[in-house]
């Protein structure tokens, strides 16, 4: 059983920065792979980054450049720092892992991008 608590969302005006944290309970040295993905109502959920246990990162090209995707193994956190946010960013951001074939989501963090 895996556990992921996103935190760090808010209201944030265009051009403002915000970093996400996810909190996973036990070890995520055993997540090869740890991804942040978001979700706007009546969309698909969009992975927007990844990142491996060898700290390798692959972004959403709507992000690139903006975001930066980053881990902590030794405590257990992934985190997404995004800056340059735009209204089109606003979405409710989730984190998620693949353990023994179990997809694993938080609850989600509200980010809206607005003035």
């Amino acid at each position: 059983q895996v556990q992921l608590v996103e935190s760090g969302g808010g209201l944030v005006q265009p051009g403002g920065s915000l970093r996400l944290s996810c909190a996973a309970s036990g070890s995520i040295f055993r997540f090869n792979l740890m991804r942040w993905y978001r979700q706007t109502p009546g969309k698909q959920r969009e992975l927007v980054a990844v990142i491996s246990n060898g700290g390798t990162t692959s972004y959403a090209d709507s992000v690139k450049g903006r975001f930066s995707i980053s881990r902590d193994n030794i405590k257990n956190m992934v985190y997404l720092q995004m800056n340059s946010l735009k209204p089109e960013d606003t979405a409710v951001y989730y984190c998620n892992v693949v353990y023994v074939g179990v997809n694993y989501w938080g609850q989600g963090t509200q980010v809206t991008v607005s003035s």
